[in-house]
């Protein structure tokens, strides 16, 4: 049975121009649909298992325009963000791509980056930033990216302005090339304020990074964990899910990051999308949506983690993350945590999209608990403590942890959309930015934007921009 379960907008993978949306539930699965009038029909998995889809959208966001908002919408949205007036959240976290250089060549990137090499932003121009982001309502939550971050010497600098600007939670998202080499460069970023470490981690097979990462990293993210922990510093691993390369080592990750922990603060799925550096037009067997992370996770862990232990996040839409809080407690004991009223994933108050009006709605308290919760749970705790286990090590059974007082623990999913399921309502609610060279705060899946041609919205990739357009 077909049925439609809302409507939208969304963007041509042709031509990246605006076109009607309709979100189609066909058996148990939610698809989106949309048809361009040049390039025809298309259809992309949103969501696999329509109850729990049902009941996800039960979760309603409390619309909060920006305190800013840098441009009136002229052509609409995808196409006028800086944040836009048709935005509805204020900023949890904004990216900083401090240099486009990397030392890989990852198959899956979605910064594509090396394509076209420019000169790394200097002192100067990122205090610019930083005033800028003031001034849209910051300080913020800060991540440092690029390109590989790591590459620039003066990064422990670029952490020392940051903090002294007023940006107190600073991340550094890298894949610890650097990090499980060089110690006096992680002390120096740890003195400078860096709060914690967003590690690139795909698993834990050969294959797997070799497929993902165009070799294997397995020794150096081992390497890195371990020296980020010798240096006081708190590592959330970051998996790039790519359904029939890494899929089946979720169990596998998970147990891996609680040997590590405390270290390891959580986990953070990220579903592949298609946007950037990737090999071909996906087909929908090429996706994993968040139910299916969900009850992977339940599967390959014999259901210490559970699908009701996880819910949608308050701060952003409810299809864009989910999230799950646990205590790990001495011998082995893992225990799902209550959903404090404090923290970014507590129920909103739900007053409707239909009152935001021309004027603002709501205070921004959604992105702000985001932005305290994520400070709180990925800095690392000052314990004394091992910092984990080898990747080698047997992690078959979760008894043995470290420590004698109970640890949090966090695993998350967030789906980002491409030119293929972005659905513009979605959009409109992110809390997760981008500056873009012009200083303008650009959502970070509309930043990072393509089409089938690489053509991007917004980010520089070597080929053309877009030039947008709607019907």
């Amino acid at each position: 049975m077909i049925k439609t379960l809302g409507v939208t907008e969304s963007v041509c993978p042709e031509c990246l121009r605006r076109i009607p949306a309709e979100r189609i539930a066909d058996g148990d699965d939610v698809f989106l649909c949309k048809e361009c009038p040049d390039h025809g029909s298309f259809r992309t998995i949103l969501w696999r298992g329509l109850s729990s889809y049902d009941a996800w959208a039960e979760r309603k966001l409390v619309p909060s325009r920006p305190p800013r908002c840098v441009d009136v919408s002229s052509r609409g949205c995808p196409f006028d963000c800086g944040l836009c007036s048709e935005h509805r959240q204020h900023t949890c976290c904004v990216v900083l791509e401090v240099t486009q250089r990397c030392n890989l060549n990852c198959p899956v990137c979605f910064a594509s980056a090396n394509c076209k090499q420019k000169k790394d932003p200097g002192v100067e121009e990122i205090q610019n930033w930083c005033r800028t982001l003031l001034k849209n309502g910051g300080p913020y939550n800060i991540q440092l990216s690029g390109g590989e971050a790591t590459l620039r010497d003066d990064l422990p600098e670029i952490v020392a302005l940051l903090q002294a600007s007023g940006f107190s939670f600073i991340q550094l998202n890298t894949n610890g090339l650097r990090l499980a080499q060089d110690h006096d460069y992680l002390r120096r970023l740890k003195d400078s304020g860096l709060g914690c470490v967003f590690l690139q981690f795909d698993g834990l097979s050969e294959e797997s990074h070799r497929k993902i990462r165009g070799r294997d990293l397995r020794a150096i993210k081992d390497a890195a964990i371990r020296n980020c922990g010798e240096h006081g510093l708190g590592v959330v691993l970051v998996p790039t899910l790519v359904p029939g390369v890494n899929t089946a080592e979720i169990g596998r990750i998970l147990r891996t990051a609680i040997g590590y922990a405390p270290t390891v603060r959580a986990v953070h799925f990220q579903p592949v999308s298609y946007f950037g550096r990737y090999l071909a037009r996906p087909r929908d067997c090429d996706r994993i949506t968040l139910p299916e992370v969900m009850k992977a996770i339940e599967q390959q862990t014999s259901g210490v983690f559970r699908m009701k232990d996880f819910y949608p996040a308050s701060g952003e839409n409810a299809f864009c993350e989910f999230h799950g809080k646990f205590w790990l407690r001495p011998g082995g004991k893992i225990e799902p945590a209550a959903r404090p009223i404090s923290s970014c994933c507590a129920p909103p108050i739900d007053v409707g999209l239909a009152q935001l009006g021309s004027g603002p709605v709501g205070n921004g308290e959604g992105a702000r608990r985001a932005r305290r919760f994520v400070a709180e749970h990925w800095s690392l705790p000052h314990l004394e403590q091992d910092s984990g286990n080898e990747l080698e090590t047997d992690v078959s059974s979760f008894d043995a942890f470290l420590g004698e007082r109970r640890q949090s623990f966090c695993i998350s999913g967030m789906a980002f959309q491409d030119a293929w399921n972005l659905d513009l309502e979605r959009l409109r609610e992110c809390f997760l930015h981008v500056l873009s060279p012009d200083q303008k705060m650009i959502p970070l899946c509309a930043y990072n934007l393509t089409g089938i041609d690489g053509r991007a919205l917004y980010r520089s990739t070597g080929g053309e921009q877009a030039s947008g357009g709607m019907v």
